[in-house]
């Protein structure tokens, strides 16, 4: 059995579509789809339904695709094994605040795991990197930036609080409130400029960097925050979320990269965040 054709499968099934299989393993189109195609006639089953909108596994493809990814694996770890060892890459990239601990250590993973021996640094963006994950609103003069994340912001807050009665909460709703402040925070700062705007003042019991102590902060009903609508903080058992009916907040976040001198070893994860952004957009 091909290998490549393997290796075209994944790409195929992880990306959703040919065009996203073609990217990522940097070929044509119908290199991946005369593949796939060799693949089901050697197989003797269909492994994709095609839609207009891209593909969808069938059950076969299901049941092929951890097979698939054990052998790929094999033999990249045959191939490492035997590789005559060469100097880490080093990457410096830079993280801002908030980009939330499930998600970001999923990309690292794969980015790490994808990337050819990295040697990776996690700094401040205010530092000096080779890119940054941070928001568009961040963008420096000269900096290219592929998308990967679009976040919508909720207010928080704690289980049982009567303004989780309503559907939404005005800003109004907000005067005299006790509130969790975060900073920086591109967000946060909107909403302060609303908040001004409206004449409403909050009451800030405390001021943090992190959205993690923030949710416990507001889990343990010291106060109400900002925060944006991750899964995990959706399901937060002492945390209840409600939209802002006056001010729908959000922010894209990104990879901000230099638009003419881009490090070749910088490509694996901006291919992730291409996959990241276009699986957003089919949904």
């Amino acid at each position: 059995m091909d290998v490549r054709s393997l290796r075209y499968f994944i790409a195929a099934y992880e990306g959703g579509s040919i065009s996203a299989a073609a990217r990522r393993c940097h070929v044509a189109q119908p290199s991946i789809s005369t593949a796939l195609i060799q693949l089901e006639e050697r197989l003797g089953t269909p492994l994709f339904e095609r839609h207009r909108r891209g593909i969808t596994p069938t059950e076969e493809g299901h049941r092929l695709y951890p097979l698939a990814r054990q052998v790929s694996e094999d033999l990249d770890a045959i191939s490492r094994l035997f590789r005559t060892p060469a100097p880490p890459t080093p990457v410096r990239l830079g993280l801002m605040r908030s980009l939330g601990a499930n998600r970001m250590t999923a990309l690292l993973k794969e980015y790490i795991g994808q990337g050819d021996n990295l040697a990776l640094t996690l700094v401040n963006p205010e530092e000096r990197c080779d890119a940054r994950i941070i928001g568009e609103q961040d963008l420096s003069p000269g900096e290219a930036f592929q998308p990967i994340w679009h976040d919508s912001y909720r207010l928080a807050l704690p289980s049982g609080h009567p303004l989780g009665l309503k559907g939404t909460v005005s800003l109004s709703d907000l005067d005299g409130l006790p509130f969790i402040w975060r900073h920086p925070c591109a967000a946060m700062q909107q909403l302060a400029t609303a908040l001004s705007d409206a004449g409403v003042r909050c009451q800030v019991r405390a001021r943090l960097r992190t959205i993690e102590y923030t949710l416990g902060l507001v889990a343990a009903g010291v106060g109400a925050s900002l925060v944006p609508a991750w899964p995990e903080i959706l399901s937060h058992p002492d945390v209840q979320s409600r939209p802002l009916a006056e001010l729908d907040i959000r922010q894209t976040i990104g990879v901000a990269y230099p638009a003419r001198q881009a490090m070749p070893a910088l490509e694996p994860l901006l291919q992730l965040g291409r996959a990241a952004w276009e699986t957003r957009e089919r949904s």
